[in-house]
């Protein structure tokens, strides 16, 4: 019998039970090792820059850089890393922005567990992966006969990676210097991007920030 080659992962989501539950179910399968992990996107790609693990398994709602906008960099810092989005989030919208910013799968959290470790192999081999749940959301699209939707769908779509960081950090309630602090930016600068949301957003206070963040599946409520 032929030994399984290691498969190293990073798992990355803001919540540390998940984490656990993740690292538990992984770690039953011999030729998985789960080498870190990280509770924000930031911490994540520094981890992976230094480990250049084989998967990172990515939840999308994070503070400060969600997991949509942590795929490139993740790329970036570890080409050859495969990255599998596991979240809450079944809608189309999520789905196409994960995938169009080069994530190789979409799992359910709401999946049965043994999915998990399908999902890394599947995505190990090469292949993509769509949880059947979601799987199955875009095959009742495609026989209602119903256009995929729109790269643009999103209200963020127009901002700027940095925008979105400022606009996240501004959602959950943060003070222009904590932002700054942060993100490493001057206060003058985080003002700056403060106005630009305004007005790209329609969006004048934190309340109709952390509206539209929900409503955009970037904050839970």
């Amino acid at each position: 019998m032929i030994e399984k080659q290691t498969v190293t992962l990073v798992l990355i989501d803001d919540q540390a039970m998940v984490r656990a539950a993740f690292k538990s179910l992984l770690e039953r399968i011999p030729h998985f090792q789960v080498v870190g992990d990280a509770g924000s996107a930031r911490e994540g790609i520094e981890l992976v820059e230094r480990l250049r693990p084989d998967v990172v398994v990515l939840d999308i709602t994070m503070p400060g850089v969600s997991g949509i906008d942590a795929v490139g960099p993740l790329k970036q810092v570890s080409s050859h890393t495969r990255v599998l989005m596991a979240s809450q989030h079944e809608g189309m919208k999520f789905v196409q922005q994960a995938l169009q910013a080069g994530a190789d799968g979409y799992l359910s959290k709401d999946s049965e567990p043994e999915e998990l470790a399908l999902a890394i192999e599947a995505i190990c081999r090469g292949d993509s992966y769509l949880s059947p749940k979601v799987a199955s959301g875009i095959m009742a699209r495609a026989v209602r006969g119903e256009a995929p939707m729109p790269s643009d769908s999103s209200a963020l779509s127009v901002l700027t990676p940095r925008e979105r960081e400022v606009f996240q950090l501004l959602a959950l309630g943060k003070a222009n210097k904590e932002v700054a602090a942060l993100l490493d930016l001057s206060l003058g600068t985080v003002k700056k991007h403060r106005e630009n949301l305004q007005r790209k957003l329609d969006c004048h206070s934190a309340a109709e920030l952390a509206r539209l963040a929900i409503r955009e599946g970037l904050l839970n409520v």
